[in-house]
């Protein structure tokens, strides 16, 4: 059990309830400290995360697992000469 922290919260009603009842969001601290972030612009922002692939943010460019398979691969055999030369 957690005493004395606070937290706020954004709950987004599902509207197709086959797989989820709600999403729960908490909000970062610079978000509720700073009066600036409206209600409506923190809704916004929640249901577009919801609506993004995965409920991912879109990140830059990153390594395509074939190469992390490649590399693995290679890695291995490498491993296996070295310890059948020597």
């Amino acid at each position: 059990m957690v005493k004395g922290v606070s937290k706020q919260v954004i709950v987004v009603q599902s509207q197709d309830k086959k797989l989820f009842d709600q999403a729960i969001f908490i909000l970062s601290d610079d978000a509720v400290q700073n009066g600036a972030v409206t209600d409506d612009v923190l809704l916004r922002e929640a249901k577009r995360l919801i609506r993004s692939p995965s409920g991912q943010r879109k990140m830059a460019k990153t390594v395509p697992p074939i190469l992390y398979a490649v590399l693995g691969a290679v890695l291995t055999g490498g491993i296996w000469v070295l310890t059948v030369i020597y």
